[in-house]
């Protein structure tokens, strides 16, 4: 079982809510964490961009990778949102195995 975690930045905290309840409703993550008012700075179509951002890591398997990436992507308000796939490595055997079965 190869355990994945997803980190996924959105506009504003109504919308992590949304992202994150949806995956975790559809099984698609285990659990999500939400972290509030993080600052991003990044260029967009050529002007540099200081924004108010909040992130989401969804914990989930990497067989459900695809799926989760493509449910993001059609609910989320951004064109380009920010979704990345990190391998974990090791951890506690317990919660992984958690994991895997609450995304079945």
């Amino acid at each position: 079982m190869n355990i994945n975690l997803i980190y996924i930045t959105a506009g504003n905290k109504a919308e992590a809510r949304t992202l994150g309840r949806e995956l975790v409703e559809s099984k698609l993550a285990a659990c999500v964490n939400i972290i509030d008012n993080m600052n991003s700075m990044y260029v967009w179509q050529g002007e540099i961009q200081d924004d108010k951002e909040v992130v989401l890591i969804a914990k989930t398997t990497e067989a459900k990778v695809p799926e989760l990436l493509e449910k993001v992507k059609a609910l989320h308000s951004y064109d380009c949102p920010c979704i990345l796939s990190i391998p974990v490595s090791g951890g506690n055997k317990e919660f992984m195995d958690w994991i895997a079965n609450e995304v079945k």
